[in-house]
């Protein structure tokens, strides 16, 4: 493990990951490894039990970004001591509103995404497992109530600077850098002792797209059970 990305959710990781890729830092682990193939849930869950074979769970990889990795920034840095620790970060009330419009609808939200996913969760075992790890992370982090017509807003932000707070005094100032996509390739690289690349930063993964995969996927995995019922009829 080279790089131990301690960013939270909704900080550009999917951008960090495909940047990080292209300077030669991947395979990158992200969520999407995890969204992708729910086999992987599991071993997450052990995780989180406190039970983790992190040479294991980051086989054939040289990075992690996003959770379900930065949750356990703490133990990663621990078990890989000569990784270097790139905190991601953005503006806290634009964090706030972004984690309330995703990834808060899809765990405690009343809309349609909220309502997919939880029909999915009826009929993938898989999905269940996954939405029951995540909820309990949350939870566990305290970053994300389950406030009735959503969360605070203004807490929500100052608990994200907290978190970022809390990161800069555990990792030791020489492991990190504390990043976000408008700084550009320049402090990224020289962090990483890497040449500038010759292309633009890459910029993905907004809410839309955010909703997009979520209620897609659900309404496949739907959408095939029913076909299968009736078939069965």
């Amino acid at each position: 493990m080279k790089l131990i990305g301690a960013g939270l959710p909704r900080t550009a990781t999917l951008t960090q990951k495909i940047a990080l890729e292209m300077l030669g830092y991947g395979p990158c682990y992200h969520m999407v490894n995890v969204l992708s193939d729910l086999s992987l849930v599991p071993q997450w869950i052990t995780a989180f039990e406190g039970g983790a074979d992190w040479d294991k769970v980051f086989e054939g990889h040289n990075a992690t970004v996003d959770w379900p990795g930065s949750f356990f920034y703490r133990e990663l840095i621990d078990r890989y001591p000569d990784a270097k620790v790139l905190l991601s970060v953005r503006p806290a009330e634009s964090w706030a509103n972004s984690m309330t419009n995703t990834i808060w609808e899809v765990v405690y939200g009343d809309s349609l995404m909220h309502d997919l996913s939880s029909a999915r969760t009826r009929v993938d075992p898989g999905w269940r497992d996954y939405m029951d790890l995540v909820t309990a992370m949350w939870e566990k982090s305290g970053l994300l109530p389950s406030s009735v017509g959503g969360p605070d807003q203004a807490a929500l932000a100052r608990g994200f600077e907290l978190y970022n707070e809390e990161v800069q005094r555990v990792v030791p100032a020489e492991r990190l850098l504390v990043w976000q996509p408008a700084d550009g390739w320049a402090p990224l690289c020289e962090f990483l002792e890497v040449p500038v690349p010759d292309a633009p930063l890459p910029k993905v993964n907004d809410a839309a797209g955010f909703t997009d995969r979520i209620m897609d996927a659900a309404m496949a995995v739907v959408g095939d059970h029913l076909a299968k019922q009736k078939a069965a009829v």
